[in-house]
Order: C-alpha cells, then sequence, then structure tokens
C-alpha cells in the first residue's frame, strides 16, 4: 500500500469538497480526554443532557464505535457569514450557525461524498461518517491531528480561521499517515471568553459548565429556564455565540462559500412581537430546513420569555 500516496488523496479531496482543513490521526484510545470527560460528568456539568454520559468506552475509542478503525480524519467546514453587522442587532438573537440550513445534512452529505471519492481513487475501504451526532470527541480529536487548540472556552481555535467552523470525522479502515504535531495554544493570558459569559458557564480554562451554558438552556433544556437565569439571557432565542464573538481570534474569521448557509432572513428579521404571534403551521414551514427545528416553536417562546 502507498500510504502517502492515499493521505495525499484523503486531504485532496477534502479541500475539493470545500473543507477549510483536514487532519489526520491514528484511530485509538484517548488517554489525556478519559480521566477529563469522566471528572466533567462526574461533576455533573453535563446537565439534563444525559446523552454525554452514554457509550463512554466509544467516545474515548473510535475502534469500539468502528471496528477495524485505523485512521480519524478530522474536517473543518466554515459557517461564518457574511452579514454579521446586519443580523443579532434586535431583541432576538440566534447563533450564527443556525442562520441557514441544518449543518448536519449539508455537512454530512459531504462526507459521504468524500467516502465514495476515496473508495473510488483507493479500492475497498469502509468507514463512516459523524457530524456531531454520535459519540465522537470531535474537539479532542481535531486538536490531536493539528487542526488547532482548544480554548479556555472549549472551543476548537484555529490560527488561520478562528472558531467558526462545524468539525466532522471520516473514521476509516485505511492506514494513513498520521499528523502528529498538535498546535500550540495560543490563548495565552486572555480571559475575553470567561468575563463576557452572563452565566459564568465558563468554571475555568477550557472547563464549562454545561448546565449554565445559554446555548443548553435554549437548546438542550426540556423545562423551565431557571429564574435565576432570566435576566441573563441577553436576548438568545437559540443558541449563543457570546464567547466566540469577543475571541480576538476570530478576527481572522473569513466568509464561508456554501449556498446552504446562506441567512434565512425570514427567520432573523423576526422581532419578539413577530415570534409571539407566529402559528405553528407558519414555524413549520420558515424553519423547513432550519436547525431550529429541534427547539419548536414552543421552545423559542419560552427562551424569549413569551407566553404560549
Amino acid at each position: 500500500m502507498n500510504i502517502e500516496k492515499h493521505t495525499a488523496t484523503v486531504k485532496q479531496i477534502a479541500l475539493e469538497l470545500g473543507f477549510s482543513f483536514c487532519g489526520i490521526s491514528k484511530a485509538g484510545f484517548l488517554e489525556q480526554e478519559a480521566p477529563r470527560l469522566d471528572n466533567w460528568l462526574t461533576q455533573n456539568l453535563n446537565g439534563e443532557m444525559g446523552y454525554m454520559a452514554n457509550y463512554f468506552d466509544m467516545r474515548v475509542d473510535p475502534r469500539i464505535l468502528v471496528p477495524g478503525a485505523k485512521a480519524v480524519v478530522s474536517l473543518l467546514y466554515n459557517y461564518y457569514p457574511k452579514e454579521t453587522e446586519i443580523y443579532n442587532t434586535g431583541d432576538v438573537k440566534i447563533a450564527k450557525y443556525a442562520w441557514g440550513e441544518d449543518y448536519h445534512k449539508v455537512v454530512k452529505s459531504k462526507l459521504k461524498t468524500m467516502l465514495k471519492l476515496l473508495k473510488e481513487q483507493i479500492g475497498d475501504i469502509s468507514g463512516r461518517a459523524f457530524v456531531d451526532s454520535a459519540p465522537v470527541l470531535d474537539r479532542a480529536w481535531a486538536a490531536k491531528s493539528g487542526l488547532g487548540w482548544i480554548g479556555k472556552n472549549s472551543m476548537l481555535i484555529n490560527k488561520s480561521i478562528g472558531s467558526y467552523f462545524f468539525i466532522a470525522e471520516l473514521i476509516i479502515d485505511l492506514e494513513l499517515i498520521p499528523d502528529i504535531i498538535p498546535a500550540k495554544d495560543h490563548c495565552g493570558t486572555c480571559t475575553a471568553c470567561i468575563d463576557a459569559c452572563p452565566t459564568d458557564a465558563i468554571l475555568s480554562p477550557q472547563i464549562v459548565d454545561g448546565s449554565k451554558c445559554i446555548s443548553y438552556f435554549t437548546i438542550e433544556l426540556k423545562g423551565e429556564i431557571p429564574k435565576a437565569y432570566h435576566d441573563k439571557m441577553e436576548g438568545w432565542a437559540f443558541g449563543c455565540d457570546i464567547c466566540q464573538d469577543v475571541c480576538p481570534w476570530n478576527k481572522f474569521s473569513q466568509p464561508h462559500h456554501e449556498p446552504k448557509f446562506e441567512p434565512n432572513k425570514n427567520i432573523l428579521n423576526m422581532d419578539k412581537k413577530e415570534w409571539l404571534e407566529i402559528t405553528e403551521d407558519v414555524f413549520n414551514i420558515i424553519t423547513e430546513k432550519s436547525p431550529l427545528q429541534r427547539t419548536k416553536l414552543t421552545g423559542m417562546k419560552r427562551n424569549l420569555g413569551l407566553s404560549t
């Protein structure tokens, strides 16, 4: 087998499909991440995200998740919008990643294409594609392959493009040359993300209390948002970008080139009053391909402090 040629093929296909960066790691046990994850779960920092405690063995070793796995191919797909100054200026704010179509479907489609092209050019290989929907520690694998470092807000930060990107993986049974030089931590003494978080969810560098995060409240939490946080939501109706918006490294963010991520103006131009008056039928029409389907209309109204 020509491992060097196969590695080059993987990276070339990734770039041709529009991924910003591609890094490779040897599939194996995540020795450093396993105890960190265990400690995070033990402290119940996952809140109601019980699924984070499921399949622990798979999360820390992809060879259990994908039998025969030899390589973890980590990919970054940019979603930073061009029109950042137009939206999120009113009383309803939506995280930038949700301005367009659901990234799970958009990026997953590209991964399937990538796997198909790899089979055509290399031969009979098998594997699975993942986009934030399986027991895979995305950021850990991306950092391991040198695509960035884990910032104090626990986000992966890339020196060239910041942190506004989706992380995806192909876990395959093909032996490849791993990128063994991890990126250096360039956060330094900066505490912008910690200082800016209105709910004090960032307990310490790289340790986030998921049960205090605005994204958790607006998306993951099924019940009512605790009263202690009602005046700290700052208008966020779905997700939150605060810790990324204040990060100095995001001054290097560049607009994406994905048509399906173009802003859904029917959603982003709505104010609180319109959200209060909207019907379930209209909501389903304007959010047909949007991530907002996840929280439903009742969730959006709850997040904005509106009666249903």
